[in-house]
């Protein structure tokens, strides 16, 4: 499969639009902040929400019930994709960022103000499940903004490098986000280590949701800044804009948004199951006597240090992959790793069972995988369309793979768990078996590490139409 604007070589490419460290900063807070309000909600739905919002009496069903509501906002993102992709194409990504940051912000907010069960009823998570959607919807429009930021401005040859800026925010949220519950759950500890204390239940939770809108006006404040990167303008003066992107996009570029979707299945599916699965299943008993799922029987507090350091390990090899895949290639990279992802998903059980010493090189290589799977998709799905649906092409891709991936990914995983007996082979193997489709995806597109970003035109058009034979002989 060829990508439309394909270039025999990179060719030359204009001043960027922005210096270089407020390209940086911009694609990099904004993502930190929206995986952040991510990653608290994440964190909340494992420790605190099976409490306070879905009082079952049955440990297991409350925690599938949170989780239902973790993966809702997996269904909202495509729509908030079309959604500032159709504004981010027509009038720009600067204004469309700012919009999607301010929604985020404000419903994670929201949710620490909410009234729990025990005082509403059932209308504490019906306002939950309102919020949670406006999280997804935010965030189905921010990746793909902040990606564009960062790879639109980016020089001749560094697109990968660049792209892997937005990426880093997913380990930074997350490190910002535990480690402050870490703080508060020390603060306020607990006797029992399944559950946390009643201070905590009672309103520690909240402090992490309420204080994301300080990190909303950091973020605005250093988005506000930015011009519009040169590709966009370009494309605006040449009139090459449409006046409607999602059209286009679904008419011309549909191949490449089946095969973006699947790019990125093995890396959501990864992602998380090693941050929300595995704090369930790390803070399991060994031996429950609640009726609820045995697991590795760590403490709260242990088991979010230990995820803590390997998710040092994403940010580390989130940064390493950009170089190796603007040398190598995104194709190639992105094969070798998702073959390390099959391979991992096969030794979850030896790993988990030898100990600590095992359970941390779980971690560890499970992350470090993360990281260079994460760290090509900042530049690659960009790669797959024109300046004029770039928002739009690379975020419903994006969008559409989180809810293949992350939005069933916990609740599935948590079943076949169950259907295990508590044994995590089942959950490794769904894995491995996500992770075949995305090969398979890569083993059938081709490399677009030359495209020229500002390439327009009936040559484009042709090399689109010539590639897409290709890929239907294929």
């Amino acid at each position: 499969m060829s990508t439309p604007d394909t270039a025999t070589s990179t060719g030359a490419t204009a001043s960027p639009a922005n210096p270089r460290s407020r390209v940086v900063l911009a694609s990099l807070i904004g993502t930190t902040i929206e995986f952040y309000d991510f990653y608290v909600y994440a964190t909340a739905a494992v420790l605190v929400f099976p409490h306070l919002f879905f009082p079952t009496g049955d440990p297991t069903t409350a925690l599938l019930s949170s989780f239902a509501i973790f993966g809702a906002a997996m269904v909202a993102r495509p729509l908030g994709a079309i959604f500032f992709g159709h504004l981010g194409d027509k009038h720009g990504r600067k204004a469309t960022l700012v919009g999607a940051l301010l929604t985020m912000g404000i419903a994670t907010f929201l949710i620490g103000v909410l009234p729990t069960y025990a005082v509403v009823g059932w209308f504490a998570p019906l306002l939950l499940v309102i919020l949670r959607l406006a999280q997804g919807f935010a965030l189905g429009g921010e990746w793909s903004g902040a990606a564009l930021v960062a790879t639109e401005n980016a020089p001749a040859g560094k697109r990968a490098w660049y792209g892997t800026f937005p990426q880093l925010g997913a380990p930074l949220g997350f490190i910002i986000a535990n480690g402050l519950f870490l703080i508060i759950a020390a603060v306020l500890p607990s006797d029992d280590p399944t559950r946390p204390s009643q201070a905590f239940l009672d309103w520690g939770w909240r402090i992490p949701f309420l204080f994301s809108i300080v990190m909303v006006a950091v973020g605005l404040w250093v988005r506000l800044r930015l011009v519009e990167s040169t590709a966009f303008s370009k494309a605006s003066k040449e009139g090459r804009l449409t006046k409607l992107p999602l059209a286009t996009v679904f008419r011309r570029y549909w191949r490449q948004l089946i095969l973006g979707t699947f790019f990125m299945l093995a890396t959501y599916v990864l992602f998380y199951l090693m941050t929300t699965f595995s704090l369930s299943y790390g803070r399991a008993a060994v031996e429950p006597t609640d009726g609820s799922l045995p697991g590795l029987g760590y403490s709260y507090n242990t088991f979010v240090l230990m995820l803590i350091a390997g998710v040092v390990f994403f940010g580390i090899f989130t940064l390493v992959s950009g170089p190796w895949a603007d040398r190598w290639g995104r194709r190639r990279t992105l094969i070798w790793v998702t073959i390390g992802i099959i391979l991992f998903g096969l030794v979850w059980v030896p790993l988990l069972g030898a100990g600590f010493i095992g359970v941390m090189a779980w971690l560890i290589i499970g992350f470090t995988l993360m990281g260079l799977t994460f760290g090509p998709m900042g530049a690659l799905l960009p790669e797959l369309f024109p300046t004029n649906v770039r928002y739009t092409g690379s975020g419903i891709s994006y969008n559409v793979s989180s809810i293949l991936g992350a939005a069933v990914a916990p609740f599935i995983a948590v079943a076949l768990w169950q259907a295990g007996g508590g044994s995590p082979f089942w959950v490794g193997v769904y894995l491995a078996g996500s992770a075949v489709l995305t090969l398979i995806a890569l083993l059938l597109s081709k490399e677009t590490k030359d495209v020229d970003y500002e390439a327009a035109g009936d040559e484009a058009e042709g090399r689109l139409a010539e590639g897409q034979a290709e890929a239907a002989a294929l």
